[in-house]
């Protein structure tokens, strides 16, 4: 069927600032951004993109806002189909301060949610009920009465007539009249998994694999997570006279450009949302990173060729011709949609040296700078740095970033003579599993009984924490103690692996940042307590360096968190002498790469390097073998490591730069806020 056409660019809807003015300049086009959202013929879904995730949630929830109004003004009812999950968090957050701050009264509205795992009690900590209960309903003013989300206690053989009557509500209900869905990584809406049909109703299903997977932190292990969930349908969905979805992540970029430039199909239920007359795509950046606008934006329409378009356009056209940089030939340029670039730039040979050039300054083997007057015999000409040795302060989202993601640097850093702090911003506790905290519990009991340390107090608590460990249902909170023992746990890992590092213990910062201490994967929204404590440690080492986890794909959120509290650090210490002379590198963590047209600096790591970083990553033992959050990737954390070191320096092999073991990536900080 063909997609229907989306609506004028000029009709569509603007992000909004807190006081409700417009905020321009947040749309992503083809390599540039812009004050309005424009339309491809490549994408069959109207589709909006903007550079940060909070202005996609700013502008869902200023729509949802202005239709609950409209209703209210008309004296009607506003009927909302509701998603759950770490997406729509902040929308719902920001319809909670409309309420709070400007009034917006939702006594008018009934709400239906799209699913709920089976069997799942209301008060579990995983229910969706809860969830709602606790991002949204317990904090504004609508009648428990009019929200309804699908009843996980039902019994098995009354699930039939009970999905029956939930689309009978919302029938009576009149209909609903905006639904909000957050994307799967198989392409799912609700819970609705590949294979299910435009038809389909509300149901139980059988979940795939891979949600299961995704919604394994959720349940402390993939083995805790209910097979089964009730889904509205597809068809339920499309029955909505306004849909709206959003994503945000490199992780779903390429289920997102599959719904949204790719053929409708049973495979990838985002796809059915092309025949609905009335839906619209959110993403930021990273979600929308696969559609052709940002893939190849050439392709698409007219660009402003700035050098990073330049340098992705030039290693795109090598990668799909198998030709190493300065191999590239006009006829490569004009037979794959790049002869406008080429007629821009004159010359093949200077393009292919400018982008050369560009990447090659970009790798050193002095992350820290050079140090004047250390040039050898046969060294590249690089500038040297004044400043040497330098303060190096390393954050690490959980204990093992640092390691896992920027290990080889770290060792380089320590190596050639810098001053290097590592702060793990966070304990880490809930990723170690019971067993490993009964283990360590039982250790201590046994060496104090032993050695005669305290014998029977040691023994109580070990007595404690096993009783209840066993007791324990998944998923349920630590008690403290067992909280202190798995921080415990992870920071001893953290301080063998820093040695192994080089970096000295008394360099070594354990923050515990305050955000994190729930003892829940749901975390406490960032705090001035926790920047406090950023701020405090920056004025204290005072570096000359920072790196940062820029990876913002962590699929628990706590990388972002941890991101903004650094940004939020170092934007309150910028007029700090010291601070002038001080460069924020981003590195990211153990799910992806930057592009190597992002490079702002490339580290080779030696094949020595690379066994000591492995051998460090060993060190967090109770991360080994099997992670109690390994995240959608299957692989080892230091098997992931290794293979993406590996294939970024094979990647730069391939485009006719120099042989290296592997490479680890930075980007600078261009002072930009988060969110």
């Amino acid at each position: 069927m063909t997609a229907t056409k989306p609506k004028p660019a000029t009709d569509l809807p603007r992000p909004s600032s807190a006081d409700g003015a417009p905020d321009a300049g947040r749309y992503v086009a083809n390599g540039r951004t812009c004050d309005a959202p424009v339309h491809f013929e490549t994408e069959r879904i109207e589709t909006i993109v903007f550079e940060r995730a909070a202005d996609v949630s700013i502008a869902i929830a200023g729509e949802i806002a202005t239709l609950i109004r409209e209703r209210q003004a008309s004296g009607e009812s506003c009927v909302l189909g509701l998603a759950t999950g770490s997406t729509p968090t902040q929308v719902y957050g920001e319809l909670v301060r409309m309420h709070r701050e400007q009034g917006l009264s939702f006594a008018n509205v009934a709400t239906f949610n799209l699913d709920e795992y089976w069997p799942m009690k209301p008060e579990a900590l995983q229910s969706y009920r809860r969830f709602m209960d606790e991002h949204l309903f317990d904090h504004i003013d609508i009648d428990p009465a009019n929200t309804h989300v699908p009843d996980g206690t039902i019994a098995f053989e009354e699930i039939r007539s009970y999905c029956s009557a939930y689309e009978q509500a919302i029938a009576d209900a009149g209909g609903i009249d905006l639904q909000l869905l957050g994307l799967g990584r198989t392409g799912h809406i609700g819970f609705n998994e590949p294979g299910s049909g435009a038809d389909s109703r509300t149901r139980l299903i059988h979940l795939d694999r891979v949600t299961l997977k995704d919604a394994a932190s959720d349940f402390f292990g993939e083995e805790n997570v209910p097979t089964r969930a009730m889904t509205m349908g597809v068809g339920s969905i499309l029955d909505a006279r306004r849909v709206v979805l959003m994503a945000f992540g490199e992780g779903k970029a390429k289920v997102a450009a599959s719904a949204i430039e790719g053929d409708i199909t049973d495979t990838v239920a985002a796809s059915f949302l092309q025949r609905h007359p009335d839906a619209t795509v959110y993403l930021d950046e990273g979600a929308a990173a696969a559609l052709s606008r940002l893939a190849t934006p050439w392709a698409v329409g007219p660009v402003n060729w700035s050098e990073l378009l330049v340098k992705k356009a030039v290693i795109w056209l090598a990668d799909r011709v198998s030709k190493a940089i300065l191999k590239l030939e006009a006829e490569d340029y004009n037979e794959n949609g790049l002869q406008e670039l080429l007629a821009e730039r004159g010359s093949v040979y200077d393009l292919n040296l400018e982008v050369f050039r560009s990447v090659q300054r970009s790798i050193t083997g002095w992350p820290g700078g050079k140090p004047a007057g250390r040039k050898r015999s046969g060294d590249i000409d690089r500038p040297t740095n004044e400043i040497f040795p330098k303060r190096i302060l390393v954050f690490s989202p959980h204990p093992d970033d640092d390691v896992i993601s920027m290990g080889g640097t770290l060792i380089r850093l320590v190596d050639q003579g810098h001053e290097v702090h590592v702060a793990y911003q966070t304990s880490g506790n809930i990723a170690v599993f019971d067993s490993e905290a009964l283990r360590f519990a039982d250790f201590v009991a046994h060496f104090n009984a032993t050695f005669g340390f305290g014998a029977a107090e040691a023994e109580a608590l070990e007595r404690r924490v096993a009783d209840v460990l066993r007791k324990k249902s998944p998923g349920e909170v630590d008690i403290p103690e067992v909280q202190q023992i798995k921080g415990l746990i992870r920071r001893i890992e953290a301080t063998d692996a820093g040695r192994s590092c080089g970096v000295q213990d008394d360099r070594l910062h354990f923050l515990d940042l305050p955000f994190y201490e729930t003892g829940r994967v749901t975390k406490k929204p960032l705090g001035e307590v926790d920047v406090s404590i950023i701020t405090e440690l920056l004025r204290t080492v005072k570096p000359h360096q920072v790196y940062a986890a820029g990876d913002l794909s962590d699929p628990h959120g706590t990388h972002r968190t941890c991101l903004a509290a650094v940004f939020k650090g170092m934007e309150a210490v910028a007029e700090d002498t010291w601070a002038e002379d001080c460069v924020l590198w981003l590195y990211r963590g153990a799910w992806q790469e930057w592009a190597i047209e992002q490079f702002d600096m490339a580290v080779p790591v030696s094949p020595g390097e690379l066994k000591r970083k492995i051998t460090a990553i060993f060190k967090h033992q109770s991360q080994k073998d099997k992670a109690l959050f390994p995240g959608p990737d299957e692989r080892e954390f230091w098997q992931r490591a290794e293979q993406r070191n590996r294939g970024t320096a094979r990647h730069l092999d391939e485009l006719g730069f120099a042989e290296y073991e592997a490479v680890e990536a930075f980007v600078k900080w261009d002072g930009r806020p988060l969110d």
